[in-house]
């Protein structure tokens, strides 16, 4: 088994259009254009926020009532909705327009050194759709033959037209985080530093973005870095962003609104199947944070780190075929 990750051309290319920084002013960037992409996701959900909140009964019969406890208490209720939830996954292009117009006007870089090659694009979406969804369904059975999580059935809560939202806008979200974390972070830190030293640094920022939700736990932030330490390794090894974003969104997907499982904390109603965590089983199956705080999710994303290393030793391995490889998508 190789473990070395070899330098992408979209590492090489960036290095091209730019000299990178040292570590800690690279850091400092990245919380820059984070912030900048948290005002536009903003301002971006607030109309959305606001027609949601005001089409939902609960709130406008509370307001109504004028009972002020009664209005919070919906109030909170509806923020915490799926329709809400939706418009936040939406609000994620803001992300990748941000990051795309950094990225080009400031460091000089073109779309392929995010990870955006045209050459097999339809291909590598699928496969990482295909591989993330049984990474996933691997924890979830793991957590079922331990007894720490029972499956009931198809939940009473699933809806067509909202799971079909839920669907686009997880696509959307997954591939934002990927860009923002391995598209351009990854790659910005890999032009004066190693592929490794790059992996783990996005991977612990991957992991403190994280650090406001519901149930975050050590392990759970753990399970995080190892998810991007995973990610960072396929995208190096296969060297464009379809398949890393694709994985992304379908592991999200698959957790809340396929098998009823909480998002790293967050609840969703309309899922394919209902399912519960074990109690006292914790450890196993994530508690409050959802299996992504537990181990069956390390144990996942620990083989499939170690199968890509061992699966892909020759991948991207040679910087003359990266090169070529960039050169027909410039």
């Amino acid at each position: 088994m190789n473990f070395r990750l070899e330098t992408p051309a979209a590492v090489l290319k960036a290095r091209e259009a730019q000299r990178g920084w040292n570590w800690i002013l690279e850091v400092l960037v990245f919380g820059a254009v984070f912030f900048t992409v948290s005002i536009a996701e903003s301002l971006v959900m607030i109309p959305g926020i606001a027609i949601a909140i005001a089409a939902n009964p609960a709130v406008l019969s509370a307001a109504m009532s004028g009972d002020a406890a009664l209005a919070e208490e919906a109030m909170l209720a509806a923020m915490n909705s799926d329709g809400v939830t939706i418009c936040m996954l939406f609000a994620n292009l803001a992300m990748i327009g941000v990051v795309m117009l950094f990225c080009r006007a400031l460091q000089k870089r073109r779309m392929n050194t995010l990870g955006f090659v045209k050459r097999g694009m339809g291909k590598e979406y699928l496969k990482g759709l295909c591989f993330g969804f049984l990474l996933f369904s691997a924890a979830v059975l793991i957590c079922v033959l331990t007894g720490a999580l029972k499956i009931e059935g198809i939940s009473a809560g699933f809806t067509p037209g909202i799971f079909l939202l839920f669907v686009l806008g997880f696509l959307i979200q997954g591939m934002a985080e990927e860009v923002l974390c391995r598209g351009y972070f990854l790659v910005s830190y890999a032009r004066r530093h190693s592929m490794w030293a790059a992996a783990f640094a996005n991977a612990v920022l991957f992991a403190m973005l994280h650090l406001g939700n519901t149930g975050i736990s050590p392990l759970a932030f753990i399970n995080l870095t190892l998810f991007g330490v995973f990610a960072s390794v396929y995208f190096v090894k296969s060297g464009n962003i379809w398949g890393v974003g694709a994985l992304h969104s379908i592991w999200n997907l698959a957790q809340g609104n396929f098998y009823g499982i909480r998002v790293s904390g967050i609840v969703t109603e309309c899922s394919v199947f209902a399912s519960t965590s074990v109690e006292g089983r914790g450890l196993i199956n994530g508690g409050a944070f959802g299996l992504e705080g537990g181990l069956a999710v390390t144990i996942v994303l620990l083989a499939g780190t170690l199968f890509l290393l061992w699966r892909y030793p020759a991948v991207h391995s040679r910087v003359e075929a990266a090169a070529d490889q960039a050169a027909q998508e410039a």
